[in-house]
C-alpha cells in the first residue's frame, strides 16, 4: 500500500497538470442486471464535481454512447467520450447501417443499441451458457459482415473495425490538453487499451476495478487494484 499511496499523493500533489480518465459501468456506476438502469450513486457525481474544478481534464471514457454517458453523469465539466473512443474518428460513422442491420437481425432480447457499436447482453439469461453459444453465431455473422465482435463482462459487443478504442482516446484527449500526467480506471478487457494509452507519461496511475467477473490481465497490468465501485470512490476523495 505504501507505494500505492505515494503514486496517488503525487497526482495529487499537482492536479492542474493531470488528468482523470475513467469508464462508467462498473468503475463510478455499479454493474446492474439492465444497462439502462445503471447509475452513478449521488456521492459519486458530487466527487466528480470536486474533481472537475481541482484536476486540469476529468473524463469518462466509455462503451456507452457519449450523450448517454453525459445524461447520466450529469456533472458540468465531465469530458464524454463514448463508444470506446470511435467517436473521435469521423470515420466510423460509416458502419452504423451496418452495425444496425445486424442488431436487428440478431432479435436479441436482451440488445443495447449505441449507434456506432451494439451489446448484446446476456446476464439475465437462465442458461448463460447457452446463450453464449448463440451469441457466438451473432459474433461469426458479425465478422462475416466485415465487422469486430469481442466478448466482455457477460455480454458480445459488435463494433466497426476501426483503428480506434477507449486508448486512442486517451492519447488523444492528453494531447489537446498538454498533459503528461494521468489516471487511468476501468474494469473490462476494452480499459486495457486505455492503460496502455499512458505508458510511457511522466506519472501514470491504472486503477483496475476488478469484480470476479473482470480479466486477469487487467489485475495484472493495473497500478492499483480495488473491488468496487465503492472502493473506487473511497480512492477518488483521496485525490
Amino acid at each position: 500500500m505504501p507505494a500505492e499511496n505515494a503514486l496517488l499523493e503525487r497526482l495529487a500533489a499537482e492536479p492542474q497538470a493531470a488528468g482523470l480518465f475513467l469508464d462508467f459501468d462498473g468503475v463510478l456506476a455499479p454493474i446492474v442486471d439492465r444497462p439502462g438502469d445503471a447509475a452513478a450513486p449521488a456521492e459519486t457525481r458530487a466527487e466528480l464535481a470536486r474533481l472537475v474544478a481541482r484536476y486540469a481534464l476529468v473524463a469518462v471514457v466509455s462503451g456507452r454512447s457519449g450523450e448517454d454517458v453525459t445524461r447520466r453523469v450529469d456533472v458540468d465539466g465531465v469530458a464524454a467520450v463514448g463508444s470506446h473512443g470511435l467517436e473521435l474518428d469521423p470515420s466510423a460513422d460509416a458502419w452504423r447501417d451496418r452495425v444496425e442491420t445486424l442488431a436487428s437481425a440478431a432479435a436479441w432480447p436482451d440488445t443495447e443499441r449505441k449507434g456506432l457499436t451494439v451489446s448484446f447482453h446476456y446476464r439475465t439469461a437462465d442458461d448463460e451458457r447457452a446463450a453464449r453459444q448463440k451469441l457466438e453465431q451473432v459474433a461469426d455473422q458479425a465478422r462475416d459482415a466485415g465487422l469486430v465482435a469481442r466478448f466482455g463482462r457477460k455480454l458480445l459487443e459488435v463494433l466497426p473495425p476501426i483503428e480506434a478504442n477507449k486508448g486512442t482516446a486517451v492519447r488523444q484527449l492528453l494531447a489537446e490538453a498538454g498533459l503528461r500526467r494521468a489516471l487511468v480506471a476501468g474494469d473490462d478487457v476494452t480499459d486495457l487499451d486505455a492503460f496502455h494509452a499512458v505508458d510511457g507519461l511522466e506519472l501514470a496511475v491504472r486503477v483496475a476495478v476488478a469484480a470476479d467477473e473482470s480479466p486477469p490481465a487487467l489485475r495484472e497490468a493495473a497500478d492499483i487494484v480495488v473491488g468496487s465501485p465503492e472502493e473506487f470512490l473511497a480512492l477518488l476523495r483521496t485525490l
